[in-house]
């Protein structure tokens, strides 16, 4: 069978299909088109995209602790039962209050004085309401600020170490892009060579179908023997597990597909590749990147080693915070807080409130915690070795990643090179096994061997198509990539 005749009957197949399903909707997807859709769609992205607002948040919260802290409390207290009740219940002195004269003679001063201790007369003039003890309604604000003027660097370590989350979640996020990148682009490719595959078993079914048909009409015309029709048919046969088994492979790809584009299970995808043609050039999104230095990306451009140093960077920056708990910590402090308590009602009037406030110096130094801090520095230590020990290791691994990345492609290039002429090559020996076993001059054992092996050359060259295509979407990505993404 011509290669004209497997794209009318894929085409057939198509149609068929189409005339079944009237009613789906249908999504003509190029490669661009889907790495579009899924980075909109995806999970990880919108989680990495999380995580650099909360390294904002993070940032903005180390700044906070140069800048002055000034806060406001109000409240309001209403006293339903007192232990000063009694003395805030006395209204004013039963009689004339105590009232001496000094230019009487002394017995009249000594009579007065002894008529106002008799009737309560001697301190009645005072006012118990002023006190604030016990008052029905009370009133407090308060303004308080605080300043930190010297913390011994842990404020300026902190900062650092908040720099250095958002820079790092920055990566992360870029790295995750790259990822859903070569998983979409490896599941378009997984999809189109599903589709390939398919195609090409639906073709040889096909094939062995006629060969079967030609083989009976010449067996009920007496020109072949019943064991070439047992074998026309076993052969025939034998294609249609592989045939089944290739549409439910394309079902899968297609639904891993959808997935990854959050696209429904009723809209009916139509790739927009060719893999016959397609590994001829690198897809339009990667092409520029291909052009560069392949070496030039094996360590220190890698996200994953970036990721690396700058986990170094923040263990210093711990170890320099734990260095400054050992130090004094300075601080200016100021409170202004207005009181007032109502003379009459239960709102108070401006002359009601009296004023407190201060104004403070606070020095912090730890003298003994029992080795605490000894154990933060350390423990500050271990995390920073830790984080030198990765990231010689990303350095190793990300060297070993990029130059398997490259022989993966130098290889696909290669296969698909050579695979260039098979399929015309083996097109032509099943067209001539065709033409000798219809003439009788070959066995259906020469004309099963050529299906095999055209079957072999179509699938070989679509596999070739989709991992070079793979490979060199892999080492386009690769800075941004983590290490051992496959």
């Amino acid at each position: 069978m011509t290669k004209s005749l497997v794209r009318r009957v894929t085409a057939g197949l198509a149609l068929a299909a189409l005339i079944a399903a009237p009613a789906a909707a249908q999504t003509r997807l190029t490669l661009a088109d889907a790495i579009k859709r899924a980075t909109d769609h995806s999970e990880a992205l919108a989680i990495a995209r999380a995580g650099e607002s909360r390294a904002d948040a993070d940032l903005q919260r180390a700044r906070s602790a140069r800048m002055p802290q000034v806060s406001f409390a109000g409240t309001y207290e209403r006293t339903l039962a007192s232990e000063f009740s009694s003395a805030l219940a006395s209204t004013g002195p039963v009689c004339a209050p105590l009232s001496v004269d000094a230019t009487r003679p002394l017995a009249d001063r000594l009579a007065e004085i002894e008529r106002a201790a008799g009737c309560g007369g001697i301190g009645s003039s005072f006012n118990f309401g002023d006190l604030p003890f016990g008052q029905r309604n009370v009133y407090r604000a308060s303004l308080s600020f605080a300043q930190a003027l010297y913390s011994g660097g842990r404020i300026a370590a902190q900062q650092t170490q908040a720099d250095l989350s958002r820079r790092n979640a920055t990566l992360a996020t870029t790295s995750a892009e790259a990822q859903l990148t070569l998983e979409v682009t490896r599941a378009f490719y997984d999809a189109a060579l599903s589709d390939r595959l398919a195609a090409i078993a639906e073709s040889g079914h096909a094939q062995a179908s006629a060969a079967y048909d030609q083989t009976k009409i010449s067996f009920d015309a007496g020109r072949q023997p019943e064991f070439e029709l047992l074998r026309a048919q076993v052969a025939r046969d034998n294609q249609r597990p592989l045939m089944i088994r290739r549409r439910a492979d394309r079902d899968i790809a297609y639904l891993r597909l959808r997935q990854l584009l959050e696209l429904p299970a009723t809209d009916a995808l139509v790739l927009d590749i060719d893999l016959d043609q397609d590994g001829s050039a690198p897809p339009a999104l990667f092409a520029e990147a291909l052009t560069r230095d392949r070496a030039a990306t094996a360590t220190a451009d890698r996200a994953s080693v970036q990721q690396a140093q700058v986990a170094v960077q923040v263990r210093e920056a711990g170890v320099q915070i734990a260095r400054a708990d050992r130090l004094p910590s300075i601080g200016l402090s100021s409170s202004l807080s207005p009181v007032g308590y109502p003379s009459g009602g239960v709102f108070p009037s401006f002359g009601d409130f009296r004023t407190n406030w201060t104004l403070g110096a606070t020095v912090q130094m730890p003298i003994f915690t029992g080795q605490r801090l000894r154990a933060n520095e350390l423990s500050a230590r271990a995390d920073l070795a830790e984080a030198e020990a990765r990231l010689k290791q990303a350095r190793e691994l990300s060297e070993l990643d990029a130059a398997t990345a490259r022989q993966d492609l130098t290889a696909a290039e290669a296969v698909w090179e050579a695979s260039a002429g098979t399929i015309q090559q083996a097109e032509r020996a099943y067209q001539i096994a065709e033409l000798r076993n219809r003439e009788g001059l070959s066995t259906q054992l020469e004309l099963s061997d050529s299906r095999l092996s055209l079957q072999m050359a179509q699938a070989n060259r679509a596999q070739a198509a989709r991992d070079l295509q793979v490979a060199r979407a892999r080492v386009a990505l690769q800075p941004n990539l983590p290490v051992g993404a496959r």
